[in-house]
């Protein structure tokens, strides 16, 4: 029998401050909000004291943002998907966005353990004006110890309506996907981050969007040793994709990128969550 645990969450705003109530069962729930840029921007950090999953185990999260609210929701740890004897196990994630709301969803990174059956689905919808940053970071076994991700599979889902629908399954024995240059190359960690609007963005910044993140993959750069490219994959949303041998690069990659997007986007500074740095 797996566990199930769903987690809701409310953001409205009412004279320029972001306001929550949330409801769940079973292990997932949010900590206290928290406000350190200030009431119009509310951070909330999700946790699952199980701290993992295993076969069967079912965790939904649902956040709904009300028109010209700012949520941002993050994890105190990583996100553990355990070997599995038979069943799957499943999140799944549903982003709201009312007009002119935003949301920026920076879990930590996801394990996937050997012999892990795992499905992760998150799906966004954007309002007209509405905006989001967001970012997944997987390690397929776990790179620093030596313990590769020889079995199992990872399905894999992320869909913006209108925007964009991406879903793959990384199976163990796919060795083509997972060691062919035109794959992951070799590579066990990978990272895709998004900046997406509900309506058409300003030109100058969405190419202050894409500069930005583009100076920061520079060969011979800070993040040496990543793999990554930036592209505009639709008019209205920008794609990163990176791969890395270990979770440590990318992650930096990704802080480094949010803080871009979220200057060029927002005229907002990086402002990083402090369990990041606990």
């Amino acid at each position: 029998m797996g566990w199930h645990a769903a987690l809701r969450l409310d953001y409205t705003c009412d004279a320029e401050c972001t306001r929550a109530r949330s409801a769940h069962t079973g292990p997932l729930r949010v900590l206290k909000a928290l406000y350190p840029e200030g009431e119009a921007i509310c951070h909330h950090v999700l946790v699952h004291p199980p701290a993992g999953l295993v076969g069967g185990d079912r965790l939904e999260v649902e956040a709904r943002l009300g028109a010209g609210s700012h949520a941002l929701l993050t994890t105190p740890g990583a996100t553990r998907w355990y070997r599995s004897q038979g069943d799957e196990a499943t999140q799944q994630v549903r982003l709201h966005l009312g007009e002119g709301a935003r949301l920026e969803w920076l879990p930590l990174e996801t394990l996937a353990y050997d012999g892990a059956r795992a499905v992760n689905d998150l799906q966004v919808t954007l309002a007209s004006g509405a905006a989001m940053i967001g970012w997944d970071l997987l390690a397929l076994g776990l790179p620093a110890a030596d313990a590769p991700f020889a079995t199992g599979h990872f399905d894999q889902r992320i869909a913006i309506d209108g925007l964009w629908l991406e879903q793959a399954r990384i199976d163990a024995s796919d060795r083509l996907l997972l060691d062919s240059p035109l794959g992951l190359a070799g590579q066990r960690t990978l990272a895709t981050a998004w900046l997406a609007w509900g309506s058409d963005p300003a030109e100058a910044r969405v190419t202050q969007a894409i500069e930005g993140a583009r100076a920061l993959i520079e060969p011979g750069g800070a993040f040496e040793g990543t793999f990554a490219g930036v592209t505009r994959a639709q008019p209205r949303l920008i794609v990163l994709r990176a791969l890395a041998g270990r979770t440590e690069p990318l992650f930096h990659l990704l802080r480094a990128v949010r803080a871009a997007w979220r200057s060029a986007a927002w005229d907002l500074p990086a402002a990083e969550p402090r369990v990041w740095r606990t």
